[in-house]
């Protein structure tokens, strides 16, 4: 199984955005109980090959042309640092004169092997969705001993010598992180990684909704308190 897939062009910014996944399937270093993909098959937090490959790449130069794209966002089913050929995607990207976006989980971003490919994005996005080491391994299910209070600092540490610009995005979610004491808790890790932008999110998906979804004014409340800080 192989292949990329995309959505379709969306503005951003003033930007053309092309978003584009470049895992086949699902293949992560955690294993959310929210995930809209479903459950990781595929736990992992090494580099792998994948089918279809080079038609891929072939693929991906004509999408950016034949759309005009302006930005090649890089948000994929899982990690898509992962994909052994990401500096490959990176590179065409790069060759047709783009800046390049890349959503990762943040746990692996400071990993010598990883760190490199990061940095030679425009732009990285890194994800919190919880403030305590047991909600961690309760709901996010990271690959074993993976903790929470690394998945912070690996984030802080490469933020401290990344030169582009840091996105932190911070989910809410009902019962775990909504509270005053957790919110506190949110504006300290943000202040501890010092992200370039914090983005607050919260559960869109019906099927999230009932159980962990936040309602319109709370997360209003709590929004204004995290991007005030």
């Amino acid at each position: 199984m192989g292949g990329f897939s995309y959505k379709d062009i969306y503005i951003e910014d003033g930007r053309r955005v092309l978003e584009v996944n470049i895992l086949p399937e699902k293949h992560c270093n955690f294993d959310c109980i929210f995930c809209p993909i479903g459950r990781s098959q595929n736990k992992v937090d090494t580099q792998k090959s994948f089918d279809r490959i080079d038609s891929s790449l072939i693929e991906l130069e004509s999408m950016i042309e034949n759309t005009k794209a302006e930005l090649i966002f890089i948000n994929s089913k899982g990690e898509a640092l992962v994909n052994e050929k990401i500096i490959d995607v990176i590179h065409i990207i790069k060759g047709k004169g783009l800046p390049v976006k890349l959503l990762s989980n943040g746990y692996i971003l400071n990993w010598p092997e990883f760190k490199e490919i990061a940095n030679m994005c425009e732009e990285v996005i890194g994800e919190i969705k919880v403030i305590s080491n047991e909600d961690f391994q309760k709901i996010q299910r990271p690959i074993g001993g993976y903790t929470f209070e690394n998945h912070i600092l690996n984030m802080k540490a490469f933020r401290e010598q990344y030169n582009g610009k840091f996105i932190l995005e911070v989910t809410i979610l009902k019962g775990y992180n909504d509270d005053e004491e957790s919110i506190q808790k949110i504006k300290n890790i943000i202040k501890e990684i010092s992200p370039d932008k914090v983005i607050i999110a919260r559960l869109e998906e019906e099927r999230f909704k009932k159980k962990l979804g936040i309602m319109d004014e709370r997360f209003e409340e709590i929004s204004t308190a995290l991007l005030n800080i």
